[in-house]
């Protein structure tokens, strides 16, 4: 829970202020509560959807809360009848309680939390909900692009989190892929949220394809718009010269980032006139033009559509993510490495622009050691959950990146003039609802960092065969994930696509267009790093051998030969597919791949066959259906001035 001071100084607030605070988290339109809350328990939270509930629509219920105590959540019809319950908690931290009627009747429901252990007047916990016979006409846009009626603090951030892990949940071993992110947020059996408003904002059709550093403002926003909360963005740089990424200009709900002339060329590229002296000036390239931004549509749901999809994704960046510690003007802030600070919705900003959310903790057992999972966004639009591991979350020191690590959305407040500002590093320390900001991992090195992590996921020493398994198991799914990518890119040249221009220098990482979409250098820098992480991890074991349960009377060295014989037979056991220039298909395993590392250290480029992307050896039965290569100026390149980047597996440092 929150640390020791915080629950000191929580205590001394009068009871009467810890009940108010708790009744106006969320009003009744956005949370169905009709009567003042009794309980004064921290952080328990209850959210019911639709906002204004009729028979017509499905009825959703959510009771989140700090501690893990046994309960029961049931939902009782006008007449009495229980006719839905669970006790089954999910989450942790924060736990939550879920049920859902597909038909309500009219009149006053009741959801009732009944849990063992609670405070006095906090075992059972009662929320009555009025369901109307015909459809409410639903709320009107208002003041900015939505209106509020609520504000962050514990209640709603354990809501969040709540609604974030039961929208990406699904069995460990069930692999998680969507073709874009509207595929998720209009599925009504993951979006607890969908349809909240009862104005169809969910039937609309938008498109929602947010890349990786758009995907945890997307969620925010979406959050923060069906409830009536604050949302904002920076303006943020990317960073160069040794100085890490800053963020002079924020822009929010109320004060609006304004229309205006903008300056885009051919590849998509798109910077507001004006603002060049942040980014500084394009680099020479396509015959720029001049356009200018539409206004936003009036209307609420038109209105935010627009405002997601345009506005907040034309803006933000992975520079934002990367901002240095310290920094008060940012979106985000660092956070300690426990397992209460590490919640859904708790975002993760690798050195080199790559962006994730978490989504889910799995605490340790006898039987598997405890994970995180978290989702990303791709160039491609796809979204796809993913376990934390050294492949997937990448970390590094070097103040020319900025500032890895995880970090969470600072707090968004509205003062007495009804102006919206962001909470600073100091307040939020010292904020009962919060008090997590933390400059731990800024001072950790990079094995600290993981070593750190391994101990958060799971306290207990650890069986050390079986953490290896699971450690190939992550190589496994990453392999798999490029082979989505590097099909796309397929596809894209079986359909047509033209030979695409490669960017100069560090630009390969970070460009826009077919590039973009198609290529993997950031990827494939990635794998090199996960197979790293995959044969030296009997090296790891014998390092930390205090981390892991060794057998009894074996030392370290023999446990590490176990491991490397282990290893060996288990890459040449797990296999995966990926489809040929001529649409056949081609198995290979992880052992393969170790094998044709060099060739992977080039195999990024769009213009490649698939075959190349996978280190086909050339003159090769697997290579005979290959019929595209990049141009010779290119590979050239390639191999001659980018290749140190994915043997020494660095980025390289902007400006």
């Amino acid at each position: 829970m929150l640390p020791e001071r915080r629950l000191q100084a929580l205590a001394a607030i009068a009871s009467l202020l810890i009940a108010c605070a708790l009744a106006s988290s969320l009003p009744t339109w956005a949370a169905g509560e009709n009567a003042p809350p009794t309980c004064e328990e921290f952080g328990l939270a209850f959210l019911s959807s639709p906002a204004e509930p009729w028979k017509g629509a499905p009825l959703r219920v959510i009771f989140a809360a700090e501690k893990p105590l046994a309960g029961k959540l049931a939902l009782i019809a006008p007449s009495g009848k229980i006719e839905a319950q669970s006790s089954e908690m999910e989450g942790g931290p924060p736990y939550f309680w879920f049920a859902e009627i597909a038909s309500p009747e009219a009149g006053t429901w009741q959801a009732k939390l009944t849990r063992e252990g609670a405070a006095a007047g906090c075992r059972e916990v009662t929320r009555e909900i009025a369901v109307e016979r015909k459809q409410p006409r639903g709320p009107r846009a208002g003041k900015g692009v939505w209106p509020l009626h609520t504000q962050w603090n514990r209640q709603t951030e354990n809501l969040y989190s709540a609604w974030i892990e039961k929208m990406f949940d699904a069995p460990l071993d069930q692999e998680l892929t969507w073709k874009a992110m509207d595929a998720v947020l209009h599925d009504q059996s993951r979006n607890v949220l969908f349809d909240h408003l009862g104005l169809r904002e969910d039937d609309k059709g938008a498109i929602i394809e947010p890349d990786c550093a758009d995907v945890p403002y997307f969620l925010r926003a979406y959050f923060a718009f069906k409830l009536g909360l604050p949302f904002g963005y920076a303006k943020c740089t990317r960073g160069d010269g040794g100085v890490p990424p800053r963020c002079p200009q924020w822009w929010n709900i109320f004060n609006e980032e304004p229309p205006s002339a903008v300056e885009a060329d051919g590849s998509g590229m798109v910077e507001p006139a004006g603002f060049f002296g942040i980014f500084g000036p394009p680099e020479p390239g396509p015959t720029i033009r001049r356009k200018r931004v539409p206004q936003r549509p009036k209307g609420l749901v038109q209105g935010f559509q627009y405002y997601l999809t345009r506005t907040v994704a034309d803006a933000v960046q992975s520079g934002n993510g990367r901002t240095a510690a310290d920094d008060d003007k940012t979106d985000y802030y660092p956070v300690a490495l426990t397992e209460d600070t590490l919640r859904p919705g708790t975002i993760y900003a690798d050195p080199y622009g790559h962006v994730l959310i978490l989504v889910k903790r799995i605490a340790q057992t006898g039987k598997g050691a405890g994970v995180f999972l978290a989702v990303d966004g791709q160039p491609d639009g796809t979204v796809a959950r993913k376990r934390f591991w050294r492949g997937n979350f990448l970390f590094a020191q070097d103040p020319s990146l900025g500032s890895p690590g995880f970090k969470r959305f600072r707090p968004i407040v509205q003062d007495g003039s009804g102006t919206l500002r962001r909470l600073t590093n100091a307040e939020i320390a010292k904020d009962a609802d919060y008090g997590d900001f933390s400059l731990e991992q800024s001072k950790l090195s990079v094995e600290d960092f993981y070593d750190r992590m391994d101990d958060v996921m799971s306290p207990e020493p650890l069986d050390p065969m079986q953490a290896m398994k699971e450690v190939i198991t992550s190589l496994e799914e990453q392999v798999n994930a490029r082979v989505n990518s590097v099909e796309n890119g397929r596809k894209y040249l079986a359909e047509g696509g033209k030979t695409v221009d490669m960017p100069e220098g560090a630009s390969i990482f970070e460009t826009t267009g077919a590039w973009e979409d198609f290529a993997t250098p950031s990827r494939d820098l990635r794998l090199l790093i996960a197979i790293d992480v995959v044969r030296n991890f009997p090296d790891r074991v014998a390092r930390r051998p205090e981390r892991y349960a060794m057998p009894a009377g074996k030392t370290p060295e023999q446990v590490k030969e176990e491991l490397e014989a282990t290893l060996s037979s288990e890459l040449r056991a797990r296999k995966f597919s990926y489809t040929r220039s001529d649409g056949s298909s081609w198995t290979l395993t992880l052992d393969d791949l170790l094998t044709r590392l060099p060739d992977l250290e080039v195999a990024y480029n769009i213009n490649d066959c698939a075959e190349v992307r996978w280190g086909a050896l050339e003159g090769s039965e697997e290579a005979s259906t290959c019929k595209r290569h990049a141009p010779e100026a290119q590979r050239e390149k390639m191999a001659a001035d980018y290749r140190v980047w994915f043997h020494e597996r660095r980025r390289p440092p902007r400006g």
